[in-house]
């Protein structure tokens, strides 16, 4: 049984506020990138319909008119727009994880969509705590979707963004066996106050996530192109706080060093790379962040992956008729 495949990060933009418009971009990439032999693509966070950049840049209260725009672009999973990106991955015989902000109900989820190549919906994963502002846009996650997937190339989990912080988060996915990391980003290292420090965030996430989670990490993010500025400037008026610029995508090798090194910038592209599995195995010899190296009898983690719906039937709480 082979244990080389060729995956991709898609270093790319999109159509900043157009649903439809940015489900035809990820379709053309999920399709260019069957035609060019990678069996996973990863997207970069919320993808569909982009990054919501004016969050950090306004007062919350000039938002609100293009918040509404925001929550209508959304989508819902499943919905038609999924299943466009479904029948695209099913087409091309490519696995997706693609990034998009998502609508259940009244509450939007920043969520990261896990497709095979057979256009079938494994499993979604909602960001557990959105950062900062995000907070009044996306509700959080909860622990039942900190999830891996088995795929034809192995196990793919994902996070998306400073997620990576929360390294109780990282290690839900390494015990149960993550193999490949799909890491979800947007751009914002030319945000004011951020030059110097953002990619070096991501990069530093990245490397130290491949070597404690013995994973390769395929991380995609978006440049902010003058066009998003564009829109998000036309209702909310000039700032001079994120200009265009920014992006870093690259692939990373469980050892931490590059399969496909950082790429940076507006210049759009798929980072290509074939990667052998293997090279865990390899890797295991010296640590096993799920086996012997985790020392489970001094350090175990708890998860609660019970879904957190607003409604709990009675008997069907756990433990509930022992009371």
């Amino acid at each position: 049984m082979s244990t080389t495949f060729t995956v991709a990060a898609a270093h790319a933009a999109p159509v900043l506020l157009d649903r439809d418009a940015t489900i035809d971009k990820a379709c053309a990439l999920i399709a260019e990138a069957g035609g060019k032999g990678v069996q996973l693509l990863v997207f970069p966070e919320v993808f569909v319909p982009g990054f919501p950049y004016w969050i950090n840049l306004y007062a919350p209260l000039d938002q609100f008119g293009l918040n509404l725009r925001y929550r209508e672009a959304s989508v819902e999973v499943p919905g038609p727009e999924i299943a466009r990106v479904r029948a695209a991955a099913r087409e091309a015989g490519v696995n997706v994880v693609l990034g998009v902000s998502e609508r259940d109900g009244g509450t939007l989820y920043n969520t990261q969509v896990h497709i095979d190549e057979h256009g079938e919906l494994l499993g979604k994963h909602r960001k557990l705590q959105p950062t900062y502002a995000e907070r009044y846009v996306w509700g959080q996650g909860d622990g039942s979707t900190l999830s891996v997937f088995d795929t034809r190339l192995g196990r793919v989990g994902g996070l998306a963004c400073w997620e990576h912080t929360m390294n109780l988060a990282r290690q839900a996915l390494i015990v149960q066996g993550e193999q490949i990391h799909a890491a979800s980003w947007p751009s914002l290292s030319t945000q004011r106050g951020m030059e110097d420090s953002f990619d070096l965030q991501v990069e530093a996430m990245s490397r130290t996530h491949a070597l404690t989670g013995q994973c390769f990490v395929i991380v995609a993010q978006n440049p902010w192109t003058q066009e998003m500025v564009d829109v998000m400037e036309s209702e909310l008026g000039p700032q001079d706080i994120q200009p265009a610029g920014g992006g870093w995508s690259a692939i990373i090798h469980p050892t931490g060093t590059d399969v496909v090194p950082p790429h940076t910038g507006l210049e759009e592209k798929l980072l290509i790379a074939e990667i052998d599995l293997a090279d865990i195995q390899f890797l295991n010899l010296l640590i096993d962040g799920k086996g012997h190296y985790a020392r489970r009898e001094v350090l175990r983690l708890w998860i609660d992956d019970e879904p957190k719906d607003a409604v709990v039937e009675r008997g069907t709480i756990p433990g509930e008729a022992d009371r």
